[in-house]
């Protein structure tokens, strides 16, 4: 089966099918009835023909740090759904939040090769960005800023501020904070040097013994807040980096009396549909984790056909969702 073939039974131009299978535009009509003889006959272009005669291979390489966390989901849902409306394939690879699988897949994707590569960044150290530099394909960087690529991501210092400045009111509150490690530079200083801004700006120095250094994951939060919570007896406030450190928090609540658990509030950055469902809610901070996935795969897709050769960094907003 050819193109011609399919043209021919779709009552179309040879150009149109190439046009439709390569992602340029064709009308509805005609994509339907393209549509229909493609699956009708079970055709399957060649990818080698297809890389010869468009220099693309239509393949997008996704670094992800892991795929159990809802926000890493609804990214890659964001990047799926823009390169399957634009004809193009994901491979996706999981790092298990180790930095120096980013640099072992990047390179295998480099050399697969694929037309580009999102990478989901965590810790972004000077090994990437030489790596950044000296890439065969583009490359746009996902929720990690970097002047060394192109990228796409949050406004965490300004985010983190405004919360704290939110949940320090107007009254001295006594205030926790649990973070991760500065080497995440969105997640672990960007979140720590807004939230203790916000403090600043009402009054409230972070003392040592309110701060904890978390790992990313529910158990690791639950002994942070545990022990900030034996050592202090008087705080008002647990604020988290992460909503899933936050969920750590809520289970070392649970073990405190009655009325200390009704004091005491946890606050997270995420907005977690999951802890949302199982708790009664937290004020937390929403991301739009799926849009910067369409808007990093739409930027990858731009820089692909046109060749552009100026860096692009996108800074998305925030919501705060007050509990």
């Amino acid at each position: 089966m050819t193109i011609k073939e399919i043209a021919q039974l779709a009552q179309v131009s040879s150009a149109a099918v190439s046009r439709y299978l390569n992602g340029g535009y064709v009308s509805e009509e005609k994509k339907e009835r393209i549509r229909e003889a493609i699956e009708k006959t079970g055709y399957h272009p060649s990818a080698q023909a297809r890389i010869l005669r468009t220099k693309k291979a239509r393949l997008i390489g996704v670094v992800a740090p892991k795929l159990s966390s809802e926000s890493i989901a609804r990214v890659a849902d964001g990047i799926g759904e823009v390169l399957a409306e634009k004809q193009f394939q994901m491979l996706l690879t999981v790092t298990n939040n180790r930095s120096e699988k980013e640099l072992e897949y990047m390179r295998l994707f480099e050399n697969y090769p694929v037309d580009g590569i999102i990478l989901i960044g965590t810790v972004i150290s000077k090994k990437h960005e030489k790596f950044f530099e000296q890439s065969k394909v583009p490359i746009v960087v996902l929720g990690q800023y970097t002047d060394k690529a192109n990228c796409v991501y949050h406004d965490d210092y300004g985010a983190a501020k405004d919360l704290a400045v939110r949940i320090a009111g107007k009254e001295k509150k006594k205030i926790a904070y649990i973070g991760v490690t500065r080497d995440d530079r969105a997640v672990g200083q960007e979140r720590e040097d807004g939230f203790r801004a916000g403090l600043l700006e009402a009054g409230i120095v972070l003392p040592e013994e309110l701060y904890g250094l978390s790992e990313f994951s529910v158990e690791s939060g639950y002994r942070q807040a545990k022990a900030i919570l034996e050592k202090n007896s008087d705080i008002d406030i647990i604020s988290c980096a992460t909503d899933t450190i936050a969920a750590g928090a809520m289970e070392a609540l649970k073990e405190c009396k009655k009325e200390r658990r009704e004091k005491v509030k946890v606050t997270g950055f995420g907005d977690n549909q999951f802890l949302k469902a199982v708790s009664e809610g937290i004020t937390t901070v929403h991301f739009y984790y799926k849009t910067s996935g369409i808007k990093a795969a739409e930027m990858l897709l731009d820089i692909i056909e046109e060749g552009h050769q100026v860096p692009i960094r996108m800074k998305l907003g925030y919501q705060i969702m007050e509990h």
